[in-house]
């Protein structure tokens, strides 16, 4: 007779207390093991070390303040300004019946162009302090008539280019803090392009004609611009001084400001109502290359990059060591679930490395910002928000690229094939992108596809449709949104530890 054998039940508890107990079991593991623990805080260490490094390291002491626009922001607010005193309320209406612009294609060599935001028009300014509020109304190179505002409205009207056939008439009315500006195609039909409201103008504020010619976009780089205007019927209502216009290049030794190509300089000259302008420079919300020597927060976290390998080793080793070991019998026996094992240890791996993460970008964020500001250094302001979400995003980043070697790790199960592996697909987009002379198609290709993606939730500087520049991943300016970014690296680590979890269920550990 054949004996009935009773399988042996254990009395642990299954469903989530028993995935608990594994998590308790993986998180014991690790926190025992002398070197992964090293490793996760040395990645902490490595982000706070880099921020201090670059806050000490900078020095741009005695360089000309950046003016700031009324919201806080970095402006560049560098142009040719014929102006008045206007004393209350009054306006200011002239026809554009011509708007050319000159590009530098050698040392002495300027020759006709197209400079997309070139402007020529009608202002109204608290003062020609830089960073004062205004509001203006204006023809540009290839944008129409717009209008706008404090640096970083912009309002949209008649379409076209000026010229003799093209004319555009402007005006502009103060009445209190609004300011309306209008458009004509023929002096007798006028379209309101927009009213707004510019606190701080002051009981007298400057008002008259414009003209700016930012730089020129020309492959990686950008050449400065010139542009010159001619206004004609120029006539005036209202509480203005009256009498002879003042010339002035507002912002002068201004850090925003690229100066005038070779051989020229911003100038009027006519009266009766008729001058011509030449200028350079622009009214906007400063970026990137208008700035040069800001800084960012990404720039301060740095030390991402150093704390990504810690953390690619440490998930790597955290599964191939017991391979190497031949330890993975042991953990597989003790819990024969093995997608479960592994989940347990994403989650001990991710937390851990997010928290390391975390605490490394909370302290290293203000400190290094502090240190580079001691400096002189200006660092682009964030909000209170964007530094939380950098913050977050950071730990998120590290914990993510740590699963992601855990996976590979799986997949390979040697430590040296999987640390390489993910070390390429993550760390060497970025160098790739971190080259200046990167062509900006393939760098957007990079951070769109690859795991250095996640990268853009480090980003901090916003582009703006009004300032024609050189918006690339090297420049902190990345083509996904910040969370999106993380969202690649995401999936690509949610596909490796689906295949590793597949093949781990159907090898012999």
């Amino acid at each position: 007779m054949t004996p009935t054998v009773t399988p042996y039940r254990s009395g642990r508890p299954v469903g989530r207390d028993g995935f608990f107990q594994l998590l308790h079991a993986e998180w014991t593991k690790f926190r025992t093991v002398p070197g992964w623990v090293t490793g996760v805080v040395v990645a902490a260490l490595m982000v706070v070390l880099v921020a201090l490094l670059a806050g000490v390291s900078s020095n741009q002491k005695g360089s000309p303040p950046v003016p700031i626009g009324p919201g806080g922001e970095p402006v560049t607010d560098s142009f040719y300004f014929v102006h008045q005193p206007l004393a209350g309320n009054g306006s200011i209406t002239v026809s554009v019946p011509a708007l050319r612009s000159s590009i530098p294609t050698g040392p002495a060599d300027l020759r006709p162009g197209i400079v997309p935001w070139a402007k020529a028009g009608l202002i109204i300014k608290q003062s020609t302090r830089q960073g004062s509020p205004y509001a203006a109304i204006m023809v540009t190179g290839s944008h129409g008539v717009r209008m706008q505002d404090n640096y970083v409205h912009d309002t949209a009207g008649l379409p076209g280019s000026v010229s003799a056939a093209s004319v555009r008439r402007l005006r502009l009315d103060r009445s209190g803090d609004a300011i309306t500006g209008y458009a004509s195609a023929d002096g007798r039909h006028w379209t309101k392009v927009g009213t707004v409201h510019v606190r701080g103008l002051g009981p007298t504020a400057q008002g008259g004609l414009f003209v700016a010619s930012p730089p020129s976009v020309h492959g990686m780089g950008t050449r400065g611009s010139v542009s010159t205007a001619v206004f004609e019927d120029l006539r005036t209502h209202g509480r203005w001084a009256g009498g002879i216009w003042t010339g002035d290049q507002v912002g002068r030794k201004s850090p925003s400001f690229a100066g005038y190509p070779q051989n020229t300089s911003g100038s009027f000259t006519g009266s009766d109502g008729s001058f011509t302008v030449t200028g350079a420079g622009d009214i906007a919300p400063a970026v990137r290359e208008t700035l040069p020597t800001g800084g960012t927060l990404k720039d301060i976290l740095t030390g991402t990059f150093a704390a990504l390998i810690a953390v690619i080793v440490v998930g790597a080793l955290y599964i191939t060591t017991e391979y190497r070991k031949n330890l993975i019998h042991l953990t597989l026996a003790a819990a024969p679930r093995r997608s479960r094992v592994l989940v347990a240890k994403a989650v001990v791996l991710g937390v851990v490395t997010f928290v390391a993460g975390l605490a490394g970008a909370v302290v290293a964020a203000p400190l290094g910002t502090w240190l580079a500001r001691a400096n002189g250094v200006y660092v682009f302001p964030v909000a209170s928000s964007t530094e939380l979400r950098v913050a977050l995003g950071t730990g998120a980043l590290l914990a993510t690229a740590s699963i992601l070697a855990l996976a590979v790790g799986t997949i390979f199960r040697h430590s040296a094939g999987a640390v390489t592996t993910v070390i390429v697909a993550i760390v060497l987009p970025y160098l790739l992108i971190a080259n200046p002379f990167m062509p900006a198609s393939v760098s957007d290709w990079l951070t769109r596809v690859t795991p250095a993606a996640a990268f853009a939730v480090q980003q901090t500087l916003v582009p703006y449709h009004q300032v024609t520049s050189i918006y690339t991943p090297y420049n902190g300016y990345y083509p996904l949104a910040p969370w999106a970014g993380l969202a690649v690296l995401a999936g690509y680590a949610t596909v490796s530890l689906a295949v590793a979890a597949a093949l781990l269920r159907r090898r012999d550990a």
